[in-house]
């Protein structure tokens, strides 16, 4: 029998984390990730991430340092962009953007020959302030931001590889995880723009409590 369905949200957030935090059962993952991991198996449902997520040193700390210096968070994907909370960005300050459909964006990657995601990421990559990626559908985005970063052109307070798919997914993982700046990275071909989103969640509701 259906129990519990007149529940509010708050309530079914509240046991469906308490219904995770069971089911790990005796994984042990250091706090500040399991946070985060935690927030995106509440997203997928999907218990592999807390396996296959990966987090260079001090990467939860420098993402956390830069929302709280009022961080510009970047997404590939506008579906990426809207599940990231605004009142959360609000609170601290922070903003987020997505230029995928920007009219410049598409000349640009028209004339040069790329794809649209190469081309927002060089946009991007002119913002000021502390940006965070959350790159969640395009590995050519992410193989573009290692190319700003290798021509240091662009250096991210954080990079979130989550792209998914089966073309260049997990090269663009893996060439991310070698580079000298702060990621978190799912492994494999697995992620998606709401895996990215709720990896920047986690992170805010984290700032916002440490404010």
């Amino acid at each position: 029998m259906m129990k519990d369905w007149h529940m509010l949200p708050a309530e079914i957030e509240a046991q469906s984390m308490k219904i995770i935090e069971e089911e790990l059962g005796e994984i042990s993952l250091p706090p500040l990730h399991k946070e985060i991991i935690k927030r995106v198996i509440h997203t997928s449902a999907d218990f592999e991430y807390a396996r296959t997520l990966r987090f260079s040193p001090q990467a939860v700390q420098a993402g956390l340092e830069a929302l709280q210096q009022q961080a510009v968070i970047v997404t590939d994907t506008n579906m990426g962009l809207m599940g990231i909370n605004a009142d959360g960005l609000r609170r601290l300050g922070c903003t987020k953007q997505c230029f995928m459909a920007a009219p410049e964006v598409k000349a640009q990657a028209t004339a040069n020959g790329t794809t649209r995601a190469v081309a927002a990421m060089d946009k991007a990559a002119a913002l000021q302030g502390p940006l965070i990626f959350a790159i969640g559908n395009a590995p050519t985005a992410l193989l573009r931001i290692q190319e700003l970063i290798r021509q240091k052109k662009c250096r991210p307070a954080l990079i979130i590889g989550v792209p998914v798919g089966f073309v260049n997914v997990i090269d663009a993982k893996e060439g991310l995880m070698k580079m000298p700046v702060p990621y978190i990275v799912a492994k494999g071909r697995k992620g998606g723009s709401a895996i990215a989103a709720a990896i920047c969640n986690a992170l805010l509701y984290m700032a916002i409590r440490k404010k």
